[in-house]
This record gives structure tokens, sequence and C-alpha cells, in this order.
């Protein structure tokens, strides 16, 4: 008597322009891991205020709240590689500034937010020309894995390679770490340039100008907005994670500070700890795609939101460091795995010629209370460094159990029409 095994199923490998952007976006990741961690540390030298340190988070995040909604406008009418080009071109002249000024001892931690706040416009650019660009390059049902890859490669990047560096560099030289920075910057902006023209113009690899060699029309700001309101279940999803957004930015605006002083973290082992619990994070963007191709998108979803609520809620209750990272790393791994499926959705519901500007207004609303809930995380550490985490932990497990019948409907939503061929996108 003979067995048949049961027969594998072949993943159809991503597409050469993917994989072009993929090693942009890695280059930039290094670069933007580095600065993350470099930043903070460069804070507690000039302050040890937790609402001061908090505000540096506050204003990463509030180009996003001023800017988002202009860069998908951008990015929608120009070849999206001269717009990442010279996005982190502007990162690099802001890096070398900050490298200037700590040099001559000129720094202040006003000069710092100023720095911060100009490294995160060119982030609204380069971040958001990434997220467009993605669909354009691979198939439909590639998404899931093509998010996933992005996003382990970041976690990996930033977690493990960029963050331990960071912290080793600013133990031997403050500036070190900040030149690396920004030559991260520059070389990522260049490789930029290397992604396919079709998709860099917003076009489905393969897809072509009309007869007359014109583009079809771009839909107005008005109709993206309509779209978007209109859009029950978007609608709904960009209020729950705007409100899930805040709650995670409330948590962890101080930190570093949570680590250096409640948990007595040497500085030079904050990017060590910070890459175990970026190993959370690693494994729930590995994984995340085989988990929604086993269990579906919406029960993925909701369960990976809640794991994320409860972990940064273990973070808050402990005072034992072991215990803290390892429920830190718990939350990481929700969040990573939370990630994905949320993105791939976004790109396959809403058309490829508007999602410049629909991910610049979801990700306006997503992050436009996250500067004034990473302020008042600040202000609330200032009486017990772990309670912000209680309170935002809190609020992500009572949002994911009160959404409980939306997230579980997203495996259910319609995506907009498919247009990419077969074997195309190389």
């Amino acid at each position: 008597m003979t067995t048949t095994a049961a027969p594998r199923i072949r993943r159809t490998p991503l597409s050469g322009g993917f994989n072009r952007l993929w090693v942009a976006a890695l280059t930039s990741n290094l670069a933007d891991g580095i600065g993350r961690t470099a930043v903070p540390l460069i804070a507690t030298t000039l302050t040890r205020d937790p609402a001061l340190i908090a505000g540096l988070t506050a204003v990463t995040f509030l180009p996003w709240l001023l800017f988002g909604i202009p860069a998908g406008m951008l990015l929608d009418r120009v070849d999206r590689r001269i717009a990442m080009a010279v996005a982190n071109s502007l990162r690099f002249a802001v890096a070398a500034l900050l490298a200037l000024l700590i040099t001559s001892g000129s720094l202040t931690i006003w000069w710092l937010y100023l720095c911060v706040l100009l490294f995160g416009l060119g982030e609204t650019v380069f971040d958001n020309a990434t997220t467009t660009v993605v669909p354009s390059l691979v198939k439909r049902d590639q998404l899931d894995r093509a998010n996933g890859r992005m996003q382990s490669a970041e976690i990996v990047v930033q977690n493990f390679i960029a963050t331990p560096v960071a912290g080793f560099l600013f133990a031997a030289a403050i500036v070190l770490p900040v030149w690396l920075t920004g030559s991260g910057f520059l070389i990522a902006g260049l490789l930029a340039l290397t992604i396919p023209a079709a998709a860099a113009r917003g076009l489905k690899a393969g897809a072509s100008p009309d007869a007359a060699g014109h583009e079809a029309p771009r839909p107005t700001l008005g109709h993206v907005v309509a779209f978007l309101v209109h859009h029950r279940f978007l609608r709904s999803m960009i209020i729950l994670t705007s409100i899930t957004a805040s709650a995670l930015a409330f948590a962890q605006g101080s930190v570093v500070l949570l680590l250096l002083q409640t948990f007595s973290v040497p500085t030079a082992l904050i990017g060590v700890v910070t890459a175990g619990v970026g190993l959370g994070a690693l494994v729930g963007a590995l994984i995340s795609s085989r988990l929604v191709e086993r269990f579906g998108r919406g029960p993925i979803m909701f369960c990976s939101m809640l794991v994320g609520g409860i972990g940064l809620l273990g973070v808050g209750i402990t005072g034992n460091v072991v215990f803290a990272i390892a429920a830190y790393a718990v939350g990481a791994f929700g969040v990573a795995v939370w990630n994905v499926p949320w993105g791939a959705l976004r790109q396959a519901i809403v058309p490829s010629d508007m999602l410049g500007r629909a991910m610049g207004i979801v990700r306006t609303i997503g992050w436009g209370l996250t500067p004034i809930a990473t302020v008042l995380g600040g202000f609330v550490a200032r009486i017990d460094l772990r309670l912000p985490f209680v309170i935002g932990g809190g609020v992500v497990v009572v949002l994911t159990l009160v959404a409980v019948r939306l997230l579980l409907s997203a495996g259910s939503q319609e995506p907009a029409p498919e247009t990419l061929p077969e074997g195309t996108g190389s």
C-alpha cells in the first residue's frame, strides 16, 4: 500500500521591482533605527524631564498631522522615485546639521526638536511612497506576503542591527550614530531611483497609458475623501486604529526613561533590550501572512490587537525587568501581526490611482492625535513611569473587545478591481 504526499502550495516569487524597493526601504530603515535610538539618548544628555522626552516622540508624529495629506497629494502626481530621493536627501542634510551642532557644543533641546520635526517631514514622503508603490509591484494575493517581508525586514534592521549599534556608538561618541543615520538616508534615496518607472507613477506594472499616450485622469481629493467616508468598513477602522495608535503612543512616549530609571538598564544596553523586545515583533511579522492564510484575516486582526494591548498592560503592572521585557515583546508581537493584514487590506480596498492621497489621509487621521497622546503620557509618567503603560494597554484591550464584530468582518471586505496581469511586475 502506498501513500501520496499532499501537494505543496508553491508561492509565486515576488517581482524584481519589489525586491529593489525592499532594498531601498531596508537601507532607510537602518538609518531610521539608528536615529530613533540615538535621538532620545541625546535628549537625556540635555534634560531628564519625562514630558520633554515624550515631546520628542510627539514631534516625530507631528509632520503626519501637518503634511500627511499634502505628501499623499504629491505622491499621486509626481514620480515617486524622485520624491523618495529628495525626501531622504533632506533627511541627510538635517543629520549633518545635527552632527555639527553636537560637535560645536551648540545643541539644545529645542534644536533637537527642530531636527526631529524635519526628519519627520522627509519621512511623510518616503514612507508613504514605499506603501503606495507596493501594490503596483505585486499581485493582490501577494500583498500580505509583501507587507510581511517589508515589516520583518524593518524589525530586523531596526531592532537587531540599528538599535544595538546605535547604543554602542552613542556610548563611544554622541555624534557617531548621527552621521551614520544621515549616510543611510542618502544611500536609500539613491536606491529608490532604481524602482520601475511605471510603479513610481502609480501604475500597476504592465499597465499602459491610453491610446493618446496619456494616463487616465486621477480622482480629485474630494472623490478620495468621499470614498473613505462612504466605505463603512474603512471609516470605522480608521476611527478604531486612530484611537489605538494614540493609546500606544501614550504608553511608550517615555519608555527610554522607564528603562533607564525604573529598571536601571545601562545606557549602552538600551539597544540590546530593545532588540529583545524586537524579537517578538520579528516573529509576528514573519508568521503573520501564514496565520492569515490559515485562520483568516478577521480572527487574526482581532487576536493580534488583543495580544498587543495585554502586552503593554503587562509592562505597566510589573516591577521585574525580565517580565517587563517579555511582556513588551508579547505586545510587539501582537502589533506586528496586526500591521501586516491591515496594511494589505488598505492596499487591496483602495484603488491604486488614489492610494497616495488615501494613505496620507488615513495616516493624518490615524496619527493626528498621537502627538497629543504622547505629551499627555509624558505628563502622566511624572507620576509613575509605568502608569502610561497601564492606561494605554488597558484602553487597547477595551477597544478590541468593543470592536470584535468589526474586526472579524475584515475577511469579507471586497477589494478594488484588479488590473495587474499575470507574470508582470518585474
